[in-house]
C-alpha cells in the first residue's frame, strides 16, 4: 500500500465534492491536498472525467513539479498549486474552478464588493481580482506565472492569504485555498455564492452601497474573532 493512500483519498473526496457542488464544467477544475512533512501534494490527473476518477488515479507531486507517484499526467494547473504551497506555508489545500458567476466577475476584471453579511461572515475585504497576466508571462511558464500573478495581486492590495482565502484572475477564473482540501472546496463555493449574490444585487440596484464597517466587523468577529460565538 502507498504511504500516500490517505492523502490521495483526501484529494479524491475533495475533487468529487467540487463536482457535486456544480463548481466545474466537464473535466475542468481541480483540487490538491498537501503533505508538508513529506514535501508533496496530491492533485487530480489532467482531463479525467469525475465519474471515472478513482482514488488511485490521484497523482503525487513534489513542490518542484516532479511526479513522485502516479501513472497519469497531473493537472495542467499543477505548477500554480506548487507555487502557492512553496510560498504560503500555512495552506493545506488549493482549488481551481470554472464556476459561472466567479468566472463572470473574473472576465469583467472586477473585485467582488462586500455587499452583505454572507460575504462578511467569511472575510472583511472585497474579493480581489488580479489584473490579466502580462503577455511576456503568458508566453513564458504560464502555470508557474499564474502563481506569481496571485502573489503579486495580494502584495499590491496588501492582503493576507490567511484571511482572504480566494482570488479571481482577470479573464481566467477563481482559485481558493484553506487549511485542507475540503476547506479549499468550501471557500470555492462561498466565492461562487458571493459572486452570484453580488451580481444580482447590482442588477436590482446598480448603485448599491458597500456593507457598512460596523456590520462587516460584527459578522466576521462572531465567527473568527477572539470572542467568537458562532457554532458549537
Amino acid at each position: 500500500m502507498s504511504k500516500y493512500t490517505a492523502l490521495k483519498q483526501e484529494c479524491y473526496e475533495a475533487n468529487m465534492q467540487l463536482n457535486a457542488l456544480k463548481l466545474v464544467v466537464y473535466t475542468f477544475g481541480n483540487v490538491s491536498a498537501v503533505d508538508r512533512e513529506n514535501g508533496v501534494f496530491a492533485i487530480k490527473p489532467s482531463g479525467v472525467a469525475y465519474e471515472e476518477l478513482k482514488p488511485e488515479d490521484i497523482v503525487i507531486v513534489d513542490f518542484d513539479n516532479n511526479i513522485i507517484e502516479g501513472s497519469m499526467r497531473p493537472s495542467s494547473d499543477t505548477k500554480t498549486h506548487a507555487y502557492l504551497y512553496k510560498n504560503w506555508p500555512n495552506i493545506g489545500g488549493v482549488a481551481h474552478t470554472h464556476a459561472t458567476y466567479s468566472v463572470a466577475w473574473a472576465q469583467a476584471q472586477r473585485d467582488i464588493p462586500i455587499f452583505g453579511t454572507t460575504h462578511a461572515d467569511h472575510l472583511t475585504k472585497d474579493i480581489p481580482c488580479a489584473p490579466p497576466m502580462a503577455d511576456a508571462l503568458i508566453e513564458g511558464n504560464y502555470e508557474h506565472n499564474t502563481g506569481i500573478q496571485i502573489l503579486d495581486c495580494f502584495k499590491e492590495k496588501n492582503l493576507s492569504y490567511e484571511e482572504v482565502e480566494m482570488v479571481l484572475l482577470g479573464n481566467h477564473g477563481p482559485f481558493a485555498w484553506g487549511k485542507n482540501a475540503a476547506k479549499a472546496v468550501y471557500n470555492s463555493k462561498v466565492l461562487e455564492v458571493c459572486a452570484e449574490m453580488a451580481y444580482l444585487t447590482l442588477q436590482i440596484n446598480p448603485a448599491a452601497p458597500r456593507l457598512k464597517d460596523s456590520l462587516i466587523k460584527k459578522h466576521y468577529d462572531r465567527k473568527h474573532g477572539k470572542d467568537s460565538y458562532y457554532g458549537q
